[in-house]
């Protein structure tokens, strides 16, 4: 397995790969790896002839200092792990290979709306900072395929639309949310509750859960189901940040001629800020 730690060094092995017509996949990460990472990457060696991941706490993307100064980093673990996983080369910039001249006069990409509502509104600039660091792995890898999980919801569908309005020469696969046993997602956030908060943190799911069943059963009131699940979510020792429930392609409010909702949910337990969805027919 490459380790990169410059660009130069992944341009010089991706070209390699061109020249045999060989095709490349791109998983990103910010590291802290665990099993939702690694399935992304299983499913990246079944598209591709070769597998890169970035691993990498952009901190561009962080509108909380203390955030990211707490992020978990585990880089000799991480690089375990995707050795083990099979990946041919992973790329592992600092900030200062990455934003040369500083990020405070770096070219940035801005997704217009979709950056902007649910959790980008309560995250100023987070998703500005997630398209660009994205954008400028694309070009320094040039991947065929890249891979993201569904957990990120909104991401998903920034991405996406980024990669449509700016003609990205990178085809999206998504995968399903990996989930414990309890049915709580993996995240690398998880490493951050305690023994009693990994006990709690299911409910978050189990929650949105018993919510989509209300939904297919016919519930319409939403303000009133998602009042609800707020107060149960805050019972168990939450701190409920949002529950949305909207239309899954655009991620508006639903009107009656959607066929397909997602139920987005934002919560703190303890340290860290859980998020984890749904998607609903109707």
């Amino acid at each position: 397995m490459i380790i990169a730690r410059d660009i130069e060094t992944v341009r010089k092995t991706v070209r390699q790969y061109h020249e045999k017509n060989e095709s490349i996949a791109i998983v990103t990460t910010m590291g802290n790896l665990h099993t939702g990472h690694i399935t992304l990457v299983k499913e990246a060696e079944k598209l591709a002839d070769h597998t890169v991941a970035t691993v990498f706490v952009n901190p561009l993307q962080f509108n909380n200092k203390n955030d990211l100064k707490t992020y978990p980093r585990t880089p000799e673990a991480d690089l375990k792990k995707l050795e083990d996983a099979g990946v041919d080369m992973v790329f592992m910039p600092t900030p200062e290979i990455m934003y040369p001249e500083g990020m405070d006069v770096q070219t940035t990409v801005n997704v217009p709306h979709l950056s902007e509502i649910l959790e980008g509104a309560m995250r100023p600039g987070h998703f500005r900072g997630v398209a660009t660091v994205v954008l400028k792995l694309f070009n320094i890898v040039t991947p065929d395929y890249c891979m993201f999980g569904q957990k990120d919801y909104q991401q998903v569908a920034l991405l996406k639309k980024m990669i449509r309005d700016l003609s990205v020469p990178v085809e999206m696969h998504v995968v399903p949310t990996v989930r414990m046993e309890s049915g709580l997602a993996f995240s690398s956030r998880n490493g951050l509750l305690t023994e009693d908060e990994l006990k709690i943190a299911p409910h978050l799911y189990e929650t949105i859960s018993a919510m989509k069943k209300e939904i297919e059963g016919g519930r319409r009131d939403f303000a009133a189901l998602i009042k609800e699940g707020t107060e149960k979510l805050n019972s168990f020792g939450f701190k409920t940040d949002a529950i949305d429930i909207v239309n899954a392609d655009t991620l508006e409010a639903p009107d009656t001629s959607a066929k397909k909702l997602v139920i987005l949910a934002e919560a703190y337990l303890g340290k860290p800020r859980l998020i984890d969805n749904i998607e609903v027919n109707i």
